[in-house]
């Protein structure tokens, strides 16, 4: 392993002079700069925290959690986190044990603590964490950081839990990796000969891409992204233009980088004309080329043999305001059949209700879910058997980590499925 160079404050760090949770972050932090032979540390702006769920933490997580608090952790740059286990406030309503949600209350309760903004979801940039082109950060939630890296032009790896929180303790994270301008070029060049245009179907290139690419980098040519602009000269005024809940093709470039993050490890791709490090140099000399003329294969992978569905969620990566408003509109007037989740940031409930979606989609007996999703929640005490998704990485997950049979596709699609608690049709893309 390589020697990791610090400044005169980080070596006072590491010797404790800030105390012993200072110290632990930073011993945290080198450890892995000593893996990844990084040659010293690099300021962050900002750092997104997974790890959160007490599904995943159990008992020993929220005991290293508290103990690290008590030693008096505490973080020195804007932070906050990926889902919880439940929603914060509505658990007992959606089913889920008192139990639970005490031992998931104290993990917050804990992160707070620490300083840490405790609002809970994937899509950190709808609630106001949006790093400019350039800045480093530590994210750890694999769709942020693809997000980050590739529309926002951020420098992020994909951290662990502990890794981010102790960047966001220390400040600063080891520079490898995608913090080094070297590591961003792309190493695959993927030309797209067919059309996408659902969230869907760049759910189903995703995963596919993913799966080819494994760690690498993509880059994407002949991709055609409704409403999206400006991404090269300011990405920033793209996000806020989402966050008011204005249609963009950002919602489908969530998707996107969310599927590759799951069937690989995608952390950063380009988008020619789109993304903004697309340029022709950012492609290796060495580069391999892969056409794409089918998604049918990806469609094909991600549905099961399925047509009762008990279960529709949407909102993976959470929900945007202009999907919730879209929801809304089909529903008007109808029932569902199915129990259907939405899953989003509060923030993005909380004006989704000013505007009257929310209570469209509760009136026909759906359910805007804040502050988690179903990967990381207790599903499995709800007694749910199948499960219709528009969200290719939840398609992809939920077999193994929900034990529940799937069918992907489109948004209205999943509506219908939820309307009629039928899935209309075949697997293969409509």
């Amino acid at each position: 392993m390589r020697d990791v160079r610090l400044n005169p404050e980080e070596q006072a760090m590491l010797s404790g002079a800030e105390g012993p949770a200072v110290q632990r972050a930073l011993e945290i932090v080198l450890a892995l700069g000593k893996i990844y032979g990084a040659e010293g540390l690099v300021p962050i702006e900002s750092a997104q925290i997974s790890g959160v769920s007490y599904k995943n933490l159990g008992d020993a997580g929220l005991e290293f959690l508290r103990q690290w608090a008590a030693e008096g952790a505490r973080v020195h740059v804007p932070a906050t986190l990926n889902p919880a286990g439940m929603d914060l406030s509505d658990w007992e309503t959606l089913g889920f044990s008192k139990d639970f949600a005490e031992k998931q209350i104290a993990v917050i309760e804990t992160f707070s603590t620490m300083g840490v903004r405790c609002t809970c979801t994937c899509t950190p940039y709808l609630v106001g964490n949006v790093p400019k082109p350039g800045a480093h950060v530590a994210w750890s939630e694999s769709s942020a950081v693809c997000f980050a890296n590739s529309v926002l032009g951020a420098r992020t790896n994909r951290e662990g839990g502990p890794s981010a929180l102790a960047a966001a303790i220390t400040g600063r994270t080891a520079r490898y990796g995608y913090h080094l301008e070297r590591n961003r070029q792309a190493d695959y060049v993927i030309e797209v000969d067919c059309a996408v245009e659902s969230e869907a179907d760049f759910g189903a290139l995703g995963y596919l891409v993913g799966r080819l690419v494994g760690a690498g980098v993509p880059y994407f040519r002949d991709l055609n992204v409704p409403d999206v602009s400006d991404l090269a000269g300011d990405p920033v005024r793209a996000i806020d233009a989402l966050v008011a809940g204005e249609e963009s093709g950002l919602d489908r470039l969530m998707a996107l980088g969310a599927a590759m993050a799951a069937s690989g490890a995608v952390a950063l791709y380009h988008v020619e004309g789109v993304t903004p490090e697309a340029q022709p140099e950012i492609i290796r000399s060495d580069a391999r080329v892969v056409r794409v003329s089918s998604l049918s294969e990806g469609y094909a992978a991600l549905n099961g043999p399925l047509d009762q569905i008990d279960f529709v969620h949407i909102g993976c990566p959470h929900a945007t305001l202009a999907t919730l408003h879209r929801i809304a509109d089909s529903l008007t007037g109808q029932r569902v059949r199915a129990t259907l989740w939405i899953t989003t940031a509060r923030e993005t409930k909380e004006e989704a209700q000013q505007r009257g979606y929310v209570a469209t989609i509760e009136n026909a007996g759906g359910k805007v879910v804040a502050d988690t999703c179903p990967i990381v929640a207790p599903v499995a005490e709800l007694g749910f058997q199948s499960l219709a998704t528009n969200s290719a990485k939840t398609a992809f997950y939920a077999p193994s980590q929900l034990g529940l049979n799937v069918r992907f596709g489109p948004l209205e699609r999943c509506i219908a499925a939820a309307l009629t608690g039928q899935w209309r049709g075949t697997g293969r893309r409509p």
